[in-house]
């Protein structure tokens, strides 16, 4: 039998096996030592147009000064998605991942070479600038979901950009990066798209519903997508994940509704979604809820 990890794996219809495959790669990654990428780079699909050559200058010297620091770090963003699909697009900054531990040693570096550098948000998110260039320092989401962890360093893969070797995130955790990307301004799910259909034989797809276990129907939802986008390449994802899936949403189906009125859009966006919690008595994502009044309400 197959791997449920390939792209084209399938399993019986026993849902234990599936949750079982997920769970043994979660304990395994937890005692698991980070490894090195593979030690053979390979060349992108394609990279991203940058804006000028200012910007060009600007990213190809903020990524061999990153090697020099000799701290841990991945690129992602717009150039891990051309590297991993061959889509060209302009961009006019570079995402740079790293664990929660290193996002401010990046910045102290960068700051005693004289770059300005930003905390923009202490929960995920920092800015290193010179001029109007910049690159984005980030180690986690806003909404808290996706924390840089070893694995993401484990599975990344070696490539050459410009004059430098570095890593990109991987197919998996890239993904999983974008899914949560939903915002009246800003949607990634084209990105999503894209990296299933020219990237499904090198998503690990038993971890990528290992990281979104707790959140499964957002990544039911961009696969539904996926099917619907591309209707002749609904294959490209395997049959026991939209399986397994489904049967939770079947299983959900039957169950009472949640006695907590919560709004999870504010996961997505919390300015798109502020009305439900100011306005319309939902609960926000954190924190407690009056579950006992709302009962109380509701007898009375």
């Amino acid at each position: 039998m197959q791997s449920p990890t390939s792209g084209q794996a399938e399993l019986p219809k026993d849902w234990r096996v599936v949750r079982e495959v997920s769970f043994i790669w979660m304990t395994s990654m937890a005692s698991m030592p980070p490894r090195s990428p593979s030690e053979h780079p390979s060349e992108p699909l394609a990279l991203p147009r940058l804006v000028d050559e200012e910007a060009e200058a600007f990213v190809a010297e903020a990524i061999a000064e990153l090697g020099r620091s000799q701290i841990p770090f991945l690129i992602a963003g717009t150039f891990a998605v051309s590297a991993h699909t061959g889509i060209s697009r302009p961009t006019k900054d570079l995402d740079v991942f790293c664990k929660p531990g290193d996002y401010t040693r990046i910045l102290n570096h960068f700051k005693a070479l004289g770059y300005a550098v930003e905390i923009e948000d202490d929960r995920w998110l920092g800015k290193v600038f010179k001029g109007k260039s910049f690159f984005d320092v980030i180690f986690s989401s806003p909404n808290g979901t996706m924390m840089v962890t070893d694995a993401w360093f484990a599975n990344a893969l070696l490539t050459e950009i410009g004059a430098s070797t570095c890593a990109i995130v991987a197919p998996t955790e890239l993904v999983w990066s974008k899914t949560f990307i939903q915002l009246r301004h800003r949607y990634d799910g084209a990105d999503v798209a894209h990296l299933i259909l020219k990237a499904h034989d090198r998503i690990d797809w038993a971890r990528l519903l290992g990281y979104m276990e707790a959140h499964w129907e957002v990544l039911l939802i961009h696969l539904l997508n996926f099917r619907w986008i591309y209707p002749s390449e609904r294959d490209k994802v395997p049959l026991w994940l939209m399986d397994e899936l489904l049967s939770r949403l079947a299983a959900q189906r039957d169950l009472p509704l949640p006695l907590t009125k919560i709004c999870r859009g504010r996961m997505y966006s919390r300015p798109d979604y502020d009305i439900d919690v100011k306005e319309w008595g939902f609960a926000d994502v954190g924190g407690d809820s009056d579950i006992s009044a709302e009962t109380e309400d509701t007898e009375s």
